[in-house]
């Protein structure tokens, strides 16, 4: 795909994988909407931001229809809004339990169900879906978490074989430690200089939108080679 001049969202936008996505994107000339519950402080005539909790349907239908309005259409989706709470499974809170699927899972639902359409009318589009390795290799105490990753995988897998002959791609990468935030909500022994550094996911992002019209890039799995 020739990406300048393209309409991206990207979903989570405030720090890490989605901040990171966003500078890439611009860099390509593309025009992005940023949706997120934090604008990520940082203004550029190609950037819109719009406020959006992707746990909430309403919210989602409301940026979309906002960054239609701005931009006419939409050619990239970068789900990449997500959260994870870490523990023993019978003492997993009902809200923490809940709040994961709400977001990685349902927030996803939310933002296929409004951008598909609009991507099948013009024949043409990129979905790239942000998982996990969690999603792929379970890990103790992350039982609820590596569920809704391994959700992401489910879905992405489904949905891809729906919206290629509209000319669709539907792709999802699986991070391994990366560094962001995410590890602020449990304790990791992984040095920070040793995971992943987010940049590096937005140029993999920018790669997979790249490649030819016929050539679909379904997996991509990402792991640090300072692993302990």
């Amino acid at each position: 795909m020739e990406l300048k001049n393209k309409v991206a969202v990207v979903t989570g936008v405030s720090r890490g994988i989605g901040k990171a996505s966003v500078q890439a994107l611009l860099n390509q000339g593309v025009k992005v909407a940023g949706w997120g519950i934090r604008n990520p402080e940082f203004s550029h005539p190609d950037f819109h931001f719009i406020q959006c909790n992707v746990k909430d349907p309403k919210a989602v239908e409301s940026a979309y229809l906002e960054t239609i309005a701005k931009f006419s259409s939409i050619d990239i989706l970068i789900n990449n809004a997500g959260l994870g709470y870490f523990g023993k499974i019978e003492e997993m809170s009902l809200e923490q339990w809940h709040e994961m699927f709400a977001v990685n899972v349902h927030g996803v639902f939310y933002c296929l169900k409004n951008v598909i359409p609009t991507m099948r009318k013009q024949r043409s589009g990129h979905i790239i879906n942000i998982s996990s390795i969690a999603g792929n290799t379970p890990v103790p105490e992350g039982a609820g978490y590596s569920a809704t990753k391994a959700s992401v995988k489910a879905i992405t897998h489904s949905i891809y074989r729906e919206v290629r002959s509209d000319k669709i791609k539907v792709s999802v990468i699986y991070p391994g430690s990366t560094r962001t935030d995410f590890f602020n909500n449990f304790p990791n022994t992984m040095r920070a200089e040793d995971m992943i550094d987010p940049k590096d996911i937005a140029n993999s992002i920018i790669h997979l939108l790249q490649t030819p019209d016929d050539f679909l890039p379904l997996d991509l799995e990402v792991r640090t080679m300072n692993a302990k």
